[in-house]
């Protein structure tokens, strides 16, 4: 019984931990001295990341996963545009 618990514990703080970190917004790291059209693009991204946050909420997390899914595209987005920043700087 003792051991149920401890399972079920551990399993409920995996699921909060993966929330949490499915919950961040993309990052914002390109200069946007350097790269002005780039950082635009991450501002945008993280911009409608928000706003499909707000979506979610008001309908009560109801999407059927697409929201999600459209998040994690974003996320994506964003590390090819990271990317992309890295590459011209080493090419400059």
């Amino acid at each position: 019984m003792k051991k149920s618990i401890i399972a079920g514990v551990c399993a409920l703080l995996l699921v909060v931990a993966g929330v949490v970190y499915a919950a961040q917004p993309p990052a914002r790291n390109v200069n946007p001295h350097r790269h002005p059209h780039i950082a635009a693009a991450q501002r945008l991204a993280h911009q409608a990341y928000e706003k499909i946050v707000q979506a979610q909420q008001a309908n009560e997390w109801d999407l059927g996963g697409h929201a999600q899914r459209a998040k994690d595209l974003l996320d994506q987005v964003n590390n090819e545009l990271k990317q992309a920043a890295e590459v011209s700087n080493a090419n400059h």
